[in-house]
């Protein structure tokens, strides 16, 4: 061995009693540290805002929690005659049931199911045209949705009831849940017209007579509650579209009889009530008829008395709560026609207003993330076509039996092995360089270790190692102090815990005969894949990064050189300035470097490296955050290549937006197909969406096993990569965008020491 040179003798250890005060990158540590904790909140947080956003549009659209079932026969012994017998108004004074009938020759024309933003306006409009008013029993998910056509309707004088707020029949839900349902229904009227009612029509009911005893409960409470709770006395049936002429008949009273008459502005294709619903209205005029609110019907029946202990009882009912709903705000908003109405104040307005104003950002960004689901699967699914197409060819092309680089190359190379506390590893690391058949010297730069990294390399006593001393100043710093060590002019770069196969530095620096290159990527394979973890980052090793590389080389673009295996010309990373410490991807610095200086890097798929990957979860989130923060500086730092001429605006006109669109703006936005997909399973067709899901893991399953297959690795582990995909890969998806939150809000980390076992300690093979 080689007597060790020490540039840089180790700092005197502190005098005993005395603290050392903390040094540059100390300080700059301690910093980042603080700084990375509300950075991790932050990117919890958007990602918390992003799933109540798709909750709340799923739950507004009714897609889930909906409930179509009627019971039918069931028993009606608890529901008084008179209700049964009764008028289709339903109320509740002095807690005694009482029904209220339609005035002869009067029609009371009702809504459901709206506002809608089709049918709802031209219904609007045909009220207008005849001078005739209409009381709309609204669904509160679709108040919110669409406020400004609630404005309009009350402004034209019509009146509005509660038609619950995801149209579900309350006779199934608890006591809960029905106040929930009213509640929230008022509130979206509050926010969008500023008004609550006292009109109440269950969805799914009818007439008074199919009143059951599972439903009396919910209109007795309700009517405690102040409610009147309105049926019908004639179906028009539009929402069945039997025709125009059936719909009017339907919906005409015999015998002259005032009638509550039911029509739909919203819940399907509305154009037969449309053109039915003037002729009905001149029809019904053309009789003598007159058309009323459901107020209005209300006033003309009850007598003065009846007026007076029924305003009383509200008035009562107002004193003893404030909750939002039920019409209990003191103030009334309209008279007459719209009696029912009341104008919301203090925290119900306002409690209004804000889920008027979440369901509008809601209603914007679920649209905005569908058109980002489908460009970011066309560039999935166009990155899969494109690796698996020039994977394929640069395959062919450099196993070709009479493809050369040119003549072997035989001449010694230095290789460099930046170590910090790496005991664990390094005697493995250098014995495995010991045993190449390529002629090597191996520098150790050993950055300040305090676990006797050194030591142990020195006294292994193998041939041709030096090691090199130098206090703790990073990686970057240890590369560029081996690089002014070497003797030789290719310097092969590898980091502390990985493992060479013999021939590995051999078919690392063949590619070297041809001039133009400056630097080639070895094929790092991950040594320590028995764990559930390993095994997931082993296909991501042959999938993700292998087969990647091998486009780029095609492209001559290639992003990154490994720091597990790379080799460089001494020339091309003295004439790039060495490797920098301005980002913390060094290695895709330096790359992106010399492809702007004219170099070319290829990609050698035998040259095999054995390294230890992460073992823990939280050893994984550091390493993949440090690399994919470092691609973005490294990208942000070269950005002017996408102005230059020549080599360097070669790489920032091609190789700069595909490594953008692939590595930084593909994977921060590929968590939208998986949210949408729990989206679609939860809110829309749980089957279609799990077969869609399964579909995108079939191309992803097509892609991984032609990788493994190109690096003659077992398949066995593509057993693995359905739970990759529900677990590991959204873990990737948060350190990204935890990356883009540090990116945005600036920020710097320093080089990141990862617990290393050392069981990478000979080449795993192919298992």
């Amino acid at each position: 061995m080689t007597t060790p040179t020490t540039p840089t003798a180790p700092p005197s250890p502190p005098a005993r009693g005395r603290r050392r005060a903390p040094s540059r990158i100390g300080r700059a540590a301690s910093r980042a540290a603080a700084l990375q904790r509300p950075r991790v909140l932050l990117a919890l947080l958007l990602l918390l805002a992003l799933t109540c956003v798709m909750l709340l549009d799923g739950y507004l659209r009714a897609e889930v929690g909906g409930d179509e079932r009627v019971r039918t026969g069931a028993s009606a012994s608890d529901v008084p005659d008179d209700v049964l017998d009764g008028g289709p108004i339903l109320t509740f004074p002095g807690g005694q049931a009482t029904t209220v009938s339609v005035p002869d020759k009067t029609i009371v024309l009702t809504f459901d199911d709206g506002p809608d933003p089709t049918w709802t306006p031209q219904v609007l409009d045909i009220l207008d045209e005849y001078d005739v008013p209409g009381t709309f029993f609204l669904v509160g998910s679709m108040i919110s949705r669409h406020p400004g056509i609630v404005r309009d309707l009350v402004e034209q004088g019509n009146e509005v009831g509660v038609h619950t707020f995801t149209h579900v029949d309350l006779s199934y839900q608890s006591e809960a849940r029905v106040t929930r349902e009213i509640e929230q229904t008022q509130l979206a009227l509050a926010g969008a017209a500023g008004i609550t009612t006292t009109l109440f029509r269950a969805p799914y009911s009818s007439e008074t007579n199919a009143i059951d005893d599972y439903s009396w409960p919910v209109y007795q409470n309700l009517g405690e509650d102040g409610y009147t709770s309105v049926f019908i006395d004639t179906d028009s049936d539009d929402w069945k579209r039997p025709g125009v002429s059936k719909i009017v008949e339907w919906a005409t009273p015999e015998d002259d009889e005032g009638a509550s008459v039911l029509f739909h502005d919203a819940g399907g294709e509305r154009s037969q009530t449309i053109a039915a619903l003037p002729k009905y209205i001149e029809k019904m005029k053309a009789k003598g008829y007159t058309f009323t609110t459901v107020s209005g019907a209300m006033a003309d029946q009850q007598s003065p008395q009846q007026e007076a202990e029924q305003q009383s009882q509200q008035q009562q009912q107002q004193q003893e709560s404030q909750q939002p709903g039920g019409g209990r705000q003191p103030e009334q908003s309209g008279g007459g026609l719209q009696a029912a109405h009341h104008k919301a104040t203090g925290a119900t307005l306002y409690e209004g207003k804000a889920l008027v104003a979440a369901v509008a950002v809601a209603e914007w960004t679920v649209p905005a993330l569908s058109v980002g689901l489908v460009i970011v699967g066309v560039a999935v699914m166009g990155r899969f076509a494109m690796m698996l197409v020039l994977a394929r060819r640069h395959h062919r092309q450099r196993n070709r039996r009479r493809f050369s680089w040119g003549p072997p190359v035989t001449g010694p190379v230095s290789v460099v092995v930046p170590a910090y506390n790496e005991k664990e590893c390094i005697e493995a690391t250098l014995r495995s360089l010991a045993r190449s058949t390529h002629p090597v010297e191996i520098i150790v730069v050993d950055d300040g270790s305090t676990d006797g990294t050194a030591e142990i390399a020195e006294s292994l006593g193998l041939p041709g190692v030096r090691v090199v001393r130098q206090a703790n100043a990073g990686k970057p710093a240890a590369l560029n102090n081996g690089v002014r060590h070497a003797r030789y002019d290719i310097v092969v770069m590898m980091d502390g815990d990985t493992v060479f196969e013999p021939d590995t530095v051999r078919h690392l620096v063949q590619p070297f005969a041809d001039p133009a290159v400056g630097a080639v990527a070895g094929n790092a394979k991950v040594g320590n894949r028995r764990t559930l973890i390993g095994a997931w980052q082993h296909i991501e090793y042959v999938m993700g990064f292998n087969l990647d590389r091998r486009m780029y080389d095609l492209l001559r673009c290639m992003p990154t050189i490994p720091g597990a295996i790379g080799a460089f010309r001494r020339e091309a990373v003295l004439q790039a300035g060495g490797m920098s410490d301005d980002t913390l991807a060094e290695d895709t610095d330096i790359t992106i470097a010399l492809h702007r200086a004219g170099w070319r890097v290829v990609y050698e798929e035998h040259a095999r490296a054995w390294t230890e990957a992460p073992g823990s979860l939280g050893q994984l989130w550091s390493q993949r955050y440090r690399w994919s923060y470092g691609t973005m500086q490294a990208l942000w730092k070269h950005r002017r290549s996408l102005t230059d001429k020549g080599p360097s605006g070669r790489f920032g006109r091609v190789g700069m937006p595909l490594v953008v669109l692939f590595q930084v703006v593909t994977p921060v936005f590929a968590p939208l197909i998986d949210v949408f997909t729990v989206y679609s399973m939860v809110f829309v067709d749980f089957r279609a969406a799990l077969l869609a899901w399964l579909a995108v893991l079939g191309v992803q399953l097509v892609c991984a096993a032609y990788a493994f297959r190109l690096d003659r690795e077992k398949y066995r582990y593509l057993l693995m990569m359905p739970l990759q995909q529900l677990a590991y890969r959204q873990m990737m998806y948060l350190v990204l965008i935890h990356s883009c939150v540090t990116a945005l809000t600036g920020g710097r980390l320093r080089w990141q020491k990862l617990k290393r076992t050392g069981e990478v300690g000979t080449p795993a093979g192919n298992g």
